[in-house]
C-alpha cells in the first residue's frame, strides 16, 4: 500500500443527502473528505484544520456560497475553491470566478466530470513545503497587499503606523507562509492565488 497523504477535501451543502453522495463518490478516489452543512462551520475548521480544496454549493440558508468564497480567499487565498451551482446559472458562476474560484461545475452533477474537474484541481494545488497550513492574518494579508503594490517595509510601517522593525517581522512571517524565499516568488505565488496580476494589478481583495 502506498504510503502517502491523503489529498484533504472540504465539502459545502446543506442537502445531507448531496452531503453522503458527494462524500462516498470522493473517497473512492482515495481522498479524504470533511463535511459541512454550512459556511460558518466550514470557516471554523479551516482556522485549525489543513485543506487541499473546498468545495462548495452556492446556495444556501444563512451564509451563501459566494459569501464563503469571499471569505476563504481573505483568510487562505492559496486554497483553490470549486463552486457548485445550479444548471444553467452562468452569471453567478462568472461572479465566483471574478472572486477568485479556482473553476465551478453545473447541478446535477455529472460523477465522470465532477471527479475529473477535482483531480485536476488537486493536482495544479502544488502548496509550499511549509507555512501552508497557517492563514494569514489580518495586518499580514494587508501587508502582503501593499507589497504587492511595491511599497517597501518603510513606506509601509508609515501606512499602518508601525515601526520598520515591527513590518519586517510581519514581511518575514508573510514569506514563510507563503512558501518564498524571495520577492520574485513572492508575486508569482501571488499571482497564482489571484492575488496579483503580472501586469502590476491587485487582484481580488487588494486595493490597486
Amino acid at each position: 500500500m502506498e504510503n502517502k497523504t491523503l489529498d484533504r477535501i472540504f465539502f459545502v451543502d446543506d442537502e445531507p443527502t448531496v452531503r453522503l453522495v458527494v462524500r462516498k463518490t470522493l473517497e473512492r478516489v482515495g481522498v479524504s473528505v470533511t463535511c459541512f452543512a454550512g459556511a460558518d462551520d466550514c470557516l471554523a475548521c479551516l482556522e485549525a484544520t489543513p485543506c487541499d480544496l473546498l468545495i462548495t454549493d452556492v446556495k444556501m440558508p444563512g451564509k451563501d456560497g459566494i459569501e464563503l468564497l469571499k471569505a476563504v480567499k481573505a483568510k487562505v487565498p492559496w486554497l483553490p475553491v470549486l463552486v457548485v451551482t445550479g444548471f444553467g446559472d452562468v452569471p453567478m458562476a462568472v461572479k465566483a470566478l471574478k472572486l477568485g474560484a479556482a473553476d465551478f461545475i453545473e447541478k446535477p452533477l455529472d460523477r465522470e466530470a465532477f471527479l475529473k474537474t477535482v483531480q485536476s484541481l488537486l493536482a495544479q494545488n502544488n502548496p509550499p513545503a511549509s507555512g501552508h497550513d497557517h492563514a494569514l492574518t489580518k495586518t499580514e494579508l494587508r501587508i502582503l497587499h501593499l507589497i504587492l503594490e511595491g511599497k517597501n517595509n518603510r513606506e509601509i510601517a508609515s501606512a499602518l503606523h508601525r515601526s520598520p522593525r515591527t513590518i519586517e517581522v510581519h514581511r518575514s512571517h508573510v514569506m514563510r507562509k507563503m512558501g518564498a524565499s524571495n520577492i520574485v516568488e513572492l508575486l508569482r505565488r501571488a499571482a497564482l492565488m489571484g492575488l496579483f496580476d503580472m501586469d502590476g494589478s491587485a487582484g481580488p481583495g487588494g486595493e490597486a
